[in-house]
């Protein structure tokens, strides 16, 4: 059984002279949540209309749970939210639901009523969606993303329109059918303070080019506080954090930069010391970002190339 339930390879889409994507290669682990992340333009929705069926791509491969030919039958396994809801605003949140199980053959009519409540919505209730606030569209087009158990959803700004009590509610259900269910989540979202506490891997897009790849894990810990040391003398350098300072957790990295994970709050004293012992410094900072300043960062570094 493949390990990667979503992947692309050098996905393109074009539209005459304009690049929509450009050799994009994603790849979304069984079980996993990857938050796909950036700006208005950057690509995400066309990415994931791709995915789902929506859109043609111009050029690359899509593989959906290890196979790149007949998607639409690998398609059945996935439920989708792409953009604003499409719904029938004359019918009620059971009967628009109904018509997306018989249009995906799903034989199942008690999944109506579960794929409502796993969204907050009463089956029973008979209000016409045209008289839905935006947030309770945005729990019926998930409800209907639900139908069938998929086993892998792909959400496009799933919390647009929902207030901070649903946000919340919706963070807990998608930990639960991971944890519970095994499900795959895809997900894009503006609000990146959402993915942090959700995703376990992240793909950067801007300008429809993916700048990075990455897992939670090795986010966490780019993105670590420290101070942040670079010298003419790196060898030299780590002998005195760790004789005359007692320095035990630091790193030495490949562009011979040294990051140091204690003492925060004693730059001066560590830049004293390292002087006083012959050490050049030519940097010497604290260090430490979030999700959204670690995104600004990547953006900033395309611009000024």
């Amino acid at each position: 059984m493949s390990e990667i339930i979503c992947q692309t390879i050098n996905l393109s889409k074009y539209y005459k002279n304009f690049h929509a994507l450009q050799d994009i290669n994603i790849s979304v682990k069984r079980g996993g949540i990857y938050g796909l992340i950036g700006e208005n333009g950057a690509g995400k929705s066309t990415l994931i209309r791709i995915l789902a069926g929506l859109s043609f791509k111009s050029g690359g491969k899509i593989r959906l749970f290890g196979s790149d030919t007949n998607l639409e039958r690998e398609r059945a396994r996935t439920g989708c939210t792409i953009e604003m809801p499409a719904l029938y605003k004359d019918m009620t949140a059971a009967q628009n639901l109904e018509i997306l199980r018989v249009q995906r053959g799903i034989p199942d009519r008690n999944s109506i009523a579960k794929a409502l409540s796993l969204a907050g919505l009463d089956y029973k209730d008979r209000k016409k969606a045209a008289d839905y606030s935006l947030g309770m569209k945005q729990r019926l087009a998930l409800a209907g993303a639900l139908l069938g158990e998929p086993e892998l959803l792909i959400l496009d700004e799933p919390v647009n329109g929902l207030d901070p009590t649903g946000i919340i509610e919706l963070r807990e259900l998608l930990k639960k059918l991971v944890k519970e269910r095994q499900a795959t989540i895809l997900i894009s979202s503006h609000i990146l303070s959402e993915l942090d506490q959700l995703a376990t891997h992240y793909g950067f897009l801007h300008k429809g080019r993916l700048l990075k790849q990455i897992s939670a894990a090795q986010l966490r810990e780019e993105c670590k506080r420290h101070i942040k040391l670079k010298t003419d003398n790196v060898e030299k350098a780590v002998i005195i954090l760790e004789e005359k300072l007692k320095i035990r957790k630091f790193s030495v990295y490949p562009d011979n930069s040294v990051r140091i994970f204690e003492k925060l709050e004693e730059v001066q004293a560590v830049s004293k010391i390292l002087s006083g012992n012959g050490i050049i410094i030519e940097e010497i900072s604290v260090q430490g970002e979030n999700l959204e300043t670690y995104f600004e960062r990547l953006v900033g570094g395309i611009k000024n190339v």
